[in-house]
């Protein structure tokens, strides 16, 4: 059996082996590369003579492509808060959390609605209604949290 010393030197030259074989896999590249990747991309686009239509969804075909690709992409940032409003219900406590953002996402993405009315883009209606309510939500749960907390504290200093 190893001792805790043996198993300590091991993990770090795991950590060491491992940090090395990224370093050499991630190279940072120069300007110069960048830029013959950026120019061959730039003719390669001006070559085209039409850019990709938005034409229906071989799938649903009441929708867009447009619209579809809205939908995968609202799913991340809509469900960005989650994890704060999960940790805070999962705890029972609004310790470390900071319900400004939220509410300022929340606000925003009122306006982002009214925008998705206006330009009739169903995805962007859809992802920050859900969005506005889980944002809502977790300032809802932090101000739930923060009074019970508080009262608690009361309670065992009277």
């Amino acid at each position: 059996m190893r001792g805790f010393r043996d198993r300590m030197i091991s993990r770090t030259s795991v950590k060491d082996t491992i940090q090395t074989q990224a370093s050499h896999r991630f190279k940072p590249t120069n300007g110069a590369s960048t830029l013959a990747l950026l120019s061959t991309a730039a003719v390669a686009l001006g070559g085209c003579t039409e850019f990709p239509r938005d034409v229906q969804s071989l799938l649903i075909p009441t929708f867009h492509r447009s619209e579809i690709i809205g939908f995968v992409a609202g799913v991340g940032t809509t469900f960005a808060a989650v994890p704060d409003l999960v940790a805070m219900v999962r705890h029972r406590s609004a310790a470390g959390i900071n319900p400004r953002m939220a509410a300022i996402m929340g606000t925003f993405q009122i306006v982002w609605v009214y925008y998705g009315l206006l330009i009739a883009s169903r995805p962007v209606v859809l992802w920050n209604l859900i969005a506005v309510l889980i944002n809502f939500a977790s300032v809802g749960a932090f101000g739930y949290f923060l009074r019970r907390e508080r009262s608690r504290k009361r309670f065992l200093n009277d």
